[in-house]
């Protein structure tokens, strides 16, 4: 389902984007329309649709990707301070379902967001 998706074409470098990391696992690029100054999107390489489309055997990919997500924060000059989101279905705003983190940073962050 995700394979065919922007993300999954990003992934395996068939749409170019503006990468900011990536391993084996995963891949960073900058957010076309960034709601903060750094807006990075982190995605894995494996296609996983939605968040609760994830298994147990998923486990140490999701802790890679958190842990990551803080050395791009960290890397951006935003490491004290930024946000992750994660988007879980359309009623909760994912619009594409290849799972991903919003890192957001730089500027102020309100709390609740909208």
């Amino acid at each position: 389902m995700s394979e065919d998706t922007i993300f999954g074409k990003i992934a395996r470098g068939e749409l170019p984007a503006n990468i900011v990391y990536e391993d084996d696992l995963c891949l960073a690029f900058r957010d076309l329309y960034p709601a903060a100054p750094m807006h990075i999107l982190l995605i894995p390489r494996k296609p996983i649709p939605r968040l609760c489309d994830s298994a147990p055997d998923d486990q140490a990919l999701l802790g890679h990707l958190m842990l990551t997500a803080s050395k791009i924060a960290a890397q951006e000059g935003f490491g004290e301070a930024y946000r992750l989101v994660v988007n879980n279905g359309e009623g909760a705003g994912q619009s594409v379902f290849h799972l991903h983190l919003h890192i957001i940073g730089g500027r102020s962050l309100k709390w609740p967001p909208g």
